[in-house]
C-alpha cells in the first residue's frame, strides 16, 4: 500500500513569490499536482456554488435537457460521455454542465424564475476564478525560470479559454459487480485545472502510466483548498518538464457535487 500523496501547498499571499515558485516547481515535476490556499475566492461563493450546481442537477431530466450541450456549453446527461474509451462500460457515471468565457454570448442558463441567481453566482465565480488563476500563471512563469509576465507578454491572457465544469457523480446507480467510475482514466487537456470537492473521496492519479498493474492513489481534499494538476498543454510546452498523470474517479460511493471549478485552456 503506497504512502498517503503529499503535495506542496501554495499560498497565493505569500511575499516570497520565489519560494512558493520553487515549490510550485517541485509539485510539477514530482506529481503534476499541488494544493491552492489563500486564493481570493470566499468559501460563501463557493458554498453559493455548490448549492446552485445542487439546485441545477435535482432538476427533471427533461427540463436539464433543454441545455444540453453546443458549443462546449450546456448539459451533459449521464453515461454520455466516456474518457477511458477502452473499457466496455456504457458510459461515465457523471453529469456535468460547462460554462465558458463570459464575453462570447455562447453560454447557456437556465431561466431565472426556474433558478433565481444562478447566473449571477456562476459569472461572479468565473470571475474570481480567472482572477485566482491569472496570479497562478505569473508564479509558473517564475517557476519556469521566465519573467513573471512572460504568459501575458506573449498573448496568453487575451481573451482565454476559461471553462468551468460542474460536475455530479451520483455513484454506482447499476449495483453492477464491475468497477464503475464517475470520470474513468484520463488526463485534463488544456493548461491547469482548479478542483474543489465536497470532501467525498474519489479522486485517484495513476504517477506510472506505462507499468502494469498500474497503481491509483486516493487524492485527499484539503479544507479551503482547490487542488490544481497540470495539463496535456502544460506538459508539452515545458517539453515533460512539469509531469502529467492519469486521473479518475470512482463512482461506488455516492458523489454529490464534486465538480471541476475551472480548466484554463489557453489556445492562441
Amino acid at each position: 500500500m503506497p504512502d498517503a500523496l503529499q503535495f506542496p501547498i501554495i499560498d497565493l499571499s505569500f511575499p516570497d513569490r520565489f519560494s512558493i515558485a520553487n515549490l510550485i516547481r517541485q509539485g510539477c515535476v514530482d506529481h503534476g499536482f499541488f494544493y491552492l490556499v489563500n486564493h481570493g475566492v470566499d468559501e460563501e461563493l463557493i458554498s453559493k456554488v455548490f448549492e446552485q450546481s445542487s439546485n441545477f442537477f435535482s432538476l427533471p431530466i427533461e427540463e436539464k435537457m433543454k441545455l444540453v450541450r453546443k458549443n462546449h456549453r450546456g448539459y451533459t446527461a449521464l453515461y454520455a460521455e466516456k474518457l477511458d474509451t477502452t473499457l466496455t462500460t456504457e458510459g461515465d457515471s457523471k453529469e456535468s454542465f460547462y460554462i465558458g468565457p463570459l464575453a462570447d454570448d455562447l453560454n447557456q442558463w437556465p431561466l431565472e424564475e426556474d433558478l433565481p441567481s444562478w447566473r449571477s453566482t456562476m459569472e461572479t465565480y468565473h470571475q474570481k476564478l480567472l482572477s485566482a488563476v491569472t496570479k497562478l500563471l505569473s508564479l509558473i512563469a517564475l517557476s519556469l525560470k521566465l519573467e513573471e509576465d512572460f504568459f501575458e507578454k506573449v498573448g496568453a491572457l487575451i481573451e482565454p479559454l476559461a471553462f468551468i465544469r460542474l460536475l455530479h457523480y451520483p455513484g454506482d446507480l447499476n449495483s453492477s459487480s464491475e468497477e464503475i467510475f464517475g470520470a474513468s482514466a484520463h488526463s485534463d487537456y488544456g493548461m491547469v485545472t482548479l478542483l474543489v470537492t465536497d470532501g467525498v473521496p474519489g479522486l485517484q492519479i495513476c504517477r506510472e502510466k506505462s507499468k502494469q498493474p498500474q497503481v491509483w492513489e486516493d487524492v485527499p481534499s484539503m479544507s479551503g483548498a482547490f487542488i490544481v494538476n497540470i495539463g496535456d498543454m502544460m506538459e508539452r510546452w515545458t517539453n515533460g518538464l512539469f509531469r502529467l498523470h492519469s486521473l479518475q474517479i470512482l463512482a461506488k460511493t455516492v458523489l454529490w457535487n464534486v465538480w471541476k471549478a475551472v480548466a484554463l485552456s489557453l489556445v492562441h
